[in-house]
C-alpha cells in the first residue's frame, strides 16, 4: 500500500513537472518599416505567449487593432486599409523550439534558439523559422527575437501610390517575460 502511494505521488510529481508552462499576456511586438517620407512603426504590449517547458512548443497571439502608432492617421490606415483588422482581428504563431532537447531551462543563462512554426496573419498561414534567444533567470524565461515579414506573402495589399514608400520587408521584434503559469 505504501509503495502504491509513493509511486502515485512520484507519477503526479513527474506529470506536474512535465506539464509546466510559462506565460505572459504583456509581450511586446514591434514592427518597423523604412519609408521614403516617414518611418512606419508601431508597438503592441498586449501579446500573449505560452511556452510548454516539457516539449518546447510555443504559441503567440496578438490583436491587430492593439498596435499603437505615433500618428492616429497611420493607425487608422493600418487597421482599415492594410490589415483589415475587423475581418482579420488577430495574428498568431504556433511553433516548436528546434533545439529544445539541448536546453536546460532549470539553469540560469542565455540560450540561442531556432523556432519553426506557422505564422498566421491577414488570413494567410506561412511556415517560418526564426532565430531568437531564451534568457532564463530566477525561474522566469525572457524571449527575444527579430525577424522579417513580407506583406505580400500574407496578401496584404499596398495601394499603388504607396508601393514605393513602404518596404517589402517589415522588421518584427518580439519580446516577452514569461512567468510560470500557476494552476
Amino acid at each position: 500500500m505504501k509503495s502504491t502511494i509513493i509511486i502515485t505521488g512520484l507519477l503526479a510529481l513527474n506529470f506536474q513537472v512535465a506539464a509546466q508552462k510559462f506565460f505572459t499576456k504583456e509581450g511586446t511586438i514591434k514592427f518597423y518599416s523604412e519609408a521614403k517620407l516617414e518611418k512606419i512603426q508601431a508597438q503592441n504590449n498586449k501579446a500573449t505567449c505560452v511556452l510548454d517547458a516539457a516539449s518546447g512548443a510555443m504559441e503567440w497571439s496578438v490583436l491587430i487593432n492593439a498596435f499603437i502608432f505615433e500618428s492616429a492617421f497611420m493607425q487608422e490606415h493600418f487597421n482599415e486599409t492594410y490589415m483589415e483588422s475587423p475581418k482579420y482581428p488577430k495574428a498568431s504563431f504556433k511553433g516548436q523550439i528546434d533545439n529544445f532537447a539541448a536546453l536546460n531551462l532549470k539553469k540560469d543563462g542565455s540560450y540561442p534558439v531556432k523556432v519553426t512554426g506557422e505564422l498566421t496573419m491577414h488570413g494567410v498561414t506561412k511556415k517560418i523559422t526564426v532565430d531568437g534567444k531564451l534568457n532564463v533567470s530566477g525561474g522566469a524565461i525572457g524571449v527575444d527575437s527579430k525577424f522579417f515579414v513580407k506583406p505580400s506573402e500574407h496578401n496584404i495589399n499596398i495601394p499603388g501610390d504607396k508601393k514605393d514608400s513602404i518596404s517589402g520587408n517589415i522588421e518584427v521584434t518580439v519580446k516577452g517575460d514569461l512567468k510560470e503559469l500557476k494552476k
